[in-house]
């Protein structure tokens, strides 16, 4: 088939050379219609559904809403787990889905099943809705406003009605949430006194106010020649018109609404508030939808935003379009890595001038990086792949493994034509290409298959890094391919093309020749020294390997986003308004750091209910100026310094994308995670807080928060049935005239235009503000005998929770631990030795480590698994093509010589053995092992096919010849991964970079021993008599 190929591609070369231009035409096309973003899609299939239910308490959130909600979702088909969160009025679960499963129908199956709760949930407790779906980084941009001319009602009313519909136009856009300002109500805001005054009661304002407005469908009237509609508006649109509705009439004279309320505009009770550059104002968050293009819906925002700038400008409205953009980071990760490719591949380039000394040939070989990789890039655009920091990382590591398919192709076909010229009748052109080109095709087809089969642990993977990783092995793959592809096809016409006519030195290169003459006289002083050699190689790879295990490392390294998110929490039960006025305090901390450009505050949640959270937890955004790694690092450390004059709060800070990562993984923004499950909710806040204490005092520990702590004060309202009895009153009368006090009672909506406002009864300002005012909150029974609340109920302060969280059903406090530079499986192994040693769990009470730690043991896990399953394969493969055990262990000998120099580069970056150190592993593994075939096939065929008996000069001759092949694949894979090892802290190569570092230092021991022990080592155990194979293995020059 092989032969069938070549023969077709130097007989038909126009074709080649016409699909070739085609080729690299069309992947160009794609290049510039490929999806750009900073990570693939690394979540599993989720699907968010959240209900709200307005004035109750977690407890009650949990048993009327949560627990009704879990099992109606329960059991679905590709479950995995099944998280929720209950707070108070609001219950919010997450549902994650087999990797594998489809997105699309889970959310139609979801959406069945929430459809047909809602009518079983009590009354009061809006339908749960099933939340957008949005991108894996959902973030695409955050915006803020705000003005010195309007008030923070003015403010929203503009950002929900004026700005967000427009950014919702957007192609690409899932959702614009809106955080801060103020929601405007038409309140109804009811004096007690005045009430009991007038002998009304609550449910005579609400009923009064039920019928006050409204808009009603009338039909219409048709005649013989025309229909004409019915509009029937009754509509309130006034706080004056409203405050003007009759109640009642009472002695002649009417008893209006505005004698016993105050009808005015005023904000409904807040759920959460921003602040820009500690300013208040509102915060629009756009969340993109899943698949789309993150810089395509990045410029449709901003163009959107261009248009309506000025018209907000003459509003007298500032908006700050850059509070967060993840496009910043996309550019400067992508122009990294494009200029790590350019780099590497002029680098490429001018090796094979230096090696060749000849424009043709280097120019046979160069052609193959930007075919192979525009190939590669036409197949990933095709399957709906976007170029990312991963796919860009397979194809730059792939850099050097895609010309050197073309180098050995190449350094052959030139060989053998110049020997072919000094015969004395030399063979015809097409002939000598043909076999030149077979007799190397063998071995490099099974040495890139080898390379491929070796990526298989990288495509198991499984979560969240089999996510992030496998589209770099799928790149890196498709690159390697492609150049075969090119290696069987291109390079042969092209060879015969341009290298057949040209003039062609009688003699190999002066600096070529020198270098083989001290390399064969390297070779013969190793022999001479062969059992010391041995024993100092043996023992250093020994020293490698034992080393590994005890290299610690984080999942993901610091990504460098130019911007961070600082979480802040305070106690329990503190008010919005004192978390904002800390917060700002903190803001004003943080615009000090040197090379902060901006700080954005925002606390609590947003009224559309995206992040469930308390008033108590404050978010900052903090955006950086453009800065190198270094410089972010700094800033870092200051953004600490200054959080660290804050004593009492707890804080900690992280870039956005590892937050997303670390969230994914288990469901909190911490690398280090301890979940405590349990039944009773004292007994696991109680542990949780021991685990706490014990985490704090380990080494490393930046910030340790328990994330669902007690102690928020509530109010007890428990009713006494007997009173109740006593004086004539229904428990859910008493509890409907609390609700509609505290809680606020909707009653009508009013339309102007295009927005929507809610009319609501509720008790004023002043009388909400007092615990005392709860008890003496005056009811009337049926007989006008009115009666005050502390006489119907007992009516205490206690001590309860703002949050509960349950995992899989289960009840779950959560201990999140922020790090400083500890890497994370470091901490973890002493923490889960502390906590397994010091605290002793009850019956039904247990604790389970999650987060970053566990998900790089899994990893760790997976690559060695599916690495023996691999090795095993490779043997095959190895075996298939030399037919020769001793071959095969020769072969698999450079593994543990590529180990040395990885280890040796891992320590020489930081000792830090990060999840993309062990991807390198691999990627080195399968790089090394393609020389050592190299070499050994090269032994077969000076056996089979020369004729020459195994001995030392043939061991020598066969290395020497190998050398110029395998110092130059090696160097030019070296030299293409050089600009990212070099610029590993740049923004886009943080996880390339370790990569690439590993790669290097393989590269260099596995390439040196390979050229100086491995000859050595076949010499004295390896069997290439010509007996000794019942069928010759593949040649290779």
């Amino acid at each position: 088939m092989l032969n069938a190929i070549i023969r077709f591609s130097l007989r038909f070369r126009g074709v080649i050379y016409a699909l070739a231009l085609i080729t690299a035409g069309y992947g160009l096309y794609s290049l510039t219609r490929a999806k750009l973003d900073v990570f693939p899609e690394f979540a599993p299939p989720m699907s968010i559904v959240q209900a709200e239910a307005p004035g109750l308490t977690s407890e009650q959130v949990e048993t009327l809403v949560t627990q009704p909600v879990e099992n109606a979702l329960g059991g679905m088909v590709g479950l995995q787990s099944m998280r929720s969160k209950s707070m108070q009025g609001l219950s919010a679960i997450t549902l994650v889905f087999d990797e594998h499963a489809n997105v699309m129908q889970i959310r139609q199956l979801v959406s069945e099943r929430v459809s047909a709760l809602a009518a079983s949930l009590p009354a009061g407790v809006l339908p749960p809705k099933l939340l957008p779906l949005t991108t894996t980084t959902s973030v695409v941009r955050t915006i803020g406003l705000t003005s010195q001319k309007h008030s923070l009602l003015e403010l929203y009313d503009i950002a929900q009605w004026t700005i967000r519909p427009q950014l919702l136009s957007v192609p690409g856009v899932a959702d614009a949430i809106v955080f801060g300002g103020q929601t405007r109500q038409l309140q109804i805001q009811v004096d007690p006194g005045k009430l009991l005054r007038y002998g009304l009661t609550m449910q005579d304002v609400l009923a009064a106010a039920r019928v006050s407005t409204g808009v009603r469908g009338a039909g219409f009237i048709e005649n013989d020649n025309q229909r004409i509609a019915i509009n029937a508006d009754g509509q309130v649109t006034t706080p004056d018109k409203l405050a003007a509705i009759v109640l009642r009439w009472s002695n002649g004279a009417a008893v209006r609404l505005g004698d016993v309320a105050t009808v005015t505009w005023a904000p409904a009770p807040a759920v959460g508030a921003a602040s820009i550059m500690g300013q208040p104002g509102v915060m629009l968050v756009l969340e993109s939808q899943y698949g789309t293009n993150t810089l395509a819906v990045t410029k449709g925002i901003e163009k959107t935003l261009s248009s309506l700038q000025p018209v907000l400008e003459k509003q007298g409205v500032d908006v700050n379009a850059d509070v967060f953009r993840p496009a910043n980071f996309i550019d400067a990760s992508v122009s990294h890595l494009r200029m790590a490719l350019i780099v590497g591949a002029v680098l490429v380039i001018v090796v094979l001038f230096l090696f060749l000394l000849n424009a043709r040939t280097a120019v046979i070989s160069a052609v193959a990086i930007p075919l192979s990789l525009l190939v590669a890039i036409i197949v990933l655009t095709s399957l709906g792949v976007s170029l990312n920091t991963m796919t860009l990382g397979g194809l730059a590591i792939a850099l050097g493994e895609v010309v050197d398919d073309s180098i050995i192709d190449v350094e052959n076909i030139y060989r053998r034509l110049r020997e072919n010229r000094s015969l004395p009748k030399p063979l015809p052109a097409f002939r000598v290409v043909l076999r030149a080109s077979l007799e190397v095709r063998s071995a490099v087809v099974f040495a890139t298959f080898i390379v491929m089969l070796i990526f298989l642990p990288v495509l198991t993977l499984s979560g969240v890094a089999g996510k992030l990783f496998a589209p770099l092995g799928v790149a890196y793959i498709l690159a390697v391919l492609a150049s075969l592809c090119v290696a069987l096809t291109l390079t042969p016409a092209m060879a015969l093309a341009l290298l057949v006519r040209g003039p062609l030195p009688e003699h190999e290169p002066r600096m070529i020749a020198r270098l083989k003459a001290r390399y064969v006289a390297l070779l013969l002083k190793v022999e001479q020294r062969v059992k010391t050699v041995v024993i100092v190689v043996t023992l250093t790879c020994v020293a490698a390997l034992v080393s590994v295990p005890f290299m610690s490392g984080n999942f993901i390294p610091e990504l460098r986003e130019g911007h961070y998110i600082v979480h802040m929490g305070l106690a329990p039960g503190t008010s919005l308004a004192e978390s904002m006025r800390i917060g700002t305090q903190v803001s004003h901390a943080l615009m000090q750091v040197p090379g902060v450009r901006l700080v954005a505050q925002r606390a609590g949640r947003a009224n559309e209910v995206v992040d469930p959270v308390g008033v108590q937890l404050s978010e900052f955004e903090v955006d950086l100026k453009p800065m190198s790694a270094s410089a972010q690092s700094w800033a870092l450390y200051r953004i600490q310094q200054a959080l660290a004059r804050f004593p009492g709060l707890t804080t900690s800070v992280n870039t956005f994308l590892v937050e997303r990562i670390d969230e994914t993984i288990s469901g909190v923004t911490a690398p280090v995670v301890v979940n405590v499950f349990g039944d009773n909710l004292d007994v696991i806040d109680r542990k949780a807080q021991e685990i706490a204490h014990v985490l704090g005092s380990i080494r490393g520990a930046a910030s340790v928060r328990v994330e669902s702590p007690p102690g928020i004060p509530e109010l007890d309202v428990r009713l006494k049935l007997d009173q109740l009895n006593r004086w004539g009153f229904r428990p859910v009368e008493v509890l409907d005239a609390i609700q509609s006090a505290y809680q606020g009672a909707t009653v009508s909506q009013i339309y102007q235009g295009s927005r929507t406002y809610d009319v609501v009864a509720v008790l004023s300002p002043r009388e909400r503000a007092t615990l005392n005012g709860v008890g003496a909150l005056m009811l009337r029974n049926p007989d006008g005998l009115a009666v005050p609340l502390h006489d119907l109920a007992s009516i205490r302060q206690i001590s309860g929770r703002y949050q509960i969280t349950r995992d899989g059903g289960r009840r779950m406090q959560t201990v999140s631990v922020g790090l400083g530079s500890r890497p994370v499986s470091d901490f973890v192994r002493e923490a889960k030795a502390r906590v397994n040693h010091e605290i002793n769990m009850p019956p039904g009470t247990y604790a389970v480590f999650a987060g970053e730690s566990e998900a790089r043991a899994q990893s760790q896990h997976d690559l060695l698994v599916y690495g023996a399953m691999s090795l095993i394969g490779i043997a095959l493969l190895l075996f298939l093509a030399l037919r020769n055990s001793r071959g095969v262990l020769l072969v698999l000998v450079n593994l543990p010589f590529a180990l040395v120099g990885g280890v040796l580069g891992v320590v020489l970056a930081g000792a830090n053995l990060s999840l993309g150190s062990m991807v390198g592993f691999v990627t080195l593994f399968g790089i090394s092992l393609r020389n050592s075939i190299m070499l050994i096939s090269h032994y077969e065929h000076l056996v089979h096919v020369d004729k020459l008996p195994w001995n030392a000069d043939t061991a020598v001759r066969g290395a020497a010849e190998r050398l110029v092949p395998i110092l130059m694949t090696a160097l030019v894979t070296a030299l293409a991964l050089l600009p990212l090892a070099v610029t590993s802290g740049a923004a886009g190569n943080e996880i390339e970079g370790p990569m690439a570092i590993v790669i290097l230092g393989g590269l260099i021991t596995s390439t040196a021993l390979n050229l100086i022990v491995l000859p050595t080592l076949a010499l004295r155990y390896g069997r290439f008599a010509r007996d000794a194979l019942t069928e010759p293995g593949p040649a290779a020059a």
